[in-house]
């Protein structure tokens, strides 16, 4: 079966009138954690193409980036984003759910936050009202400033690229603790530790500009330092 016909089934409950945290509730645990993830990526990612009022093709498309949709599942996935992306009401509700469901475990909530940092920025445009939207999301699933600047640095053009927020270390910090930061990201930025915290494996392309600002900021710092 897959993740798609499982998310079909998940939403289907929404139509009988059990609601979103009565999906979310029966969603805590590994395997359907995957597809609890996968409904808040559709819902976010829906509500945030919507947040500047117009939903572009470029955005649906950065949807598709984030996951592969066969031909097969194309009517379910179309089915569930188009019921997430009516409107921007709504989004708080489903970052709560999921934010109840991780509770400290962030590293999956950074998966999300840049996936729709992903969709945010399709259309090549960084509106107020989706950095608003965002760092909302941002502040319920517990993000701090810096950790929000840390993920929007990976994506906006304009952003401050410092290479030590990119890692999360002080610039103070010996070379042995940045070393040690940078190999972390790396490892929790492999496939199979995304997966096994949670993501479907559709959706594991989520990583990739990640990995490309943890290697460039670590490379910058290497440059700047003896």
């Amino acid at each position: 079966m897959s993740i798609w016909t499982r998310i079909a089934d998940a939403i289907s409950a929404l139509a009988t009138g059990e609601g979103l945290s009565a999906v979310f509730d029966k969603l805590r645990t590994p395997p359907e954690r995957s597809v609890a993830f996968a409904i808040a990526v559709i819902g976010l990612g829906a509500k945030i193409a919507k947040a500047d009022g117009l939903v572009t093709r470029d955005e649906v498309t950065a949807f598709r980036e984030v996951f592969h949709i066969a031909r097969t599942d194309e009517a379910n996935a179309a089915r569930v984003f188009n019921l997430a992306r009516q409107d921007t009401a709504g989004f708080e509700d489903y970052a709560r759910r999921v934010k109840a469901m991780y509770r400290d475990d962030t590293a999956p909530l950074c998966d999300l936050m840049e996936g729709l940092f992903h969709i945010a920025l399709a259309d090549g445009e960084y509106h107020p009202a989706e950095n608003e939207f965002l760092q909302r999301v941002a502040a319920i699933f517990g993000f701090d400033d810096r950790r929000f600047a840390q993920i929007r640095a990976q994506f906006v053009p304009d952003a401050d690229r410092d290479p030590y927020d990119v890692l999360g270390v002080d610039p103070e910090a010996p070379m042995e603790a940045v070393r040690a930061a940078w190999r972390q990201l790396v490892r929790d930025t492999h496939p199979d530790q995304m997966i096994a915290r949670g993501l479907p494996e559709e959706a594991v392309k989520l990583a990739e500009k990640r990995m490309i600002a943890i290697n460039r900021a670590w490379e910058q710092i290497t440059e700047r330092r003896p």
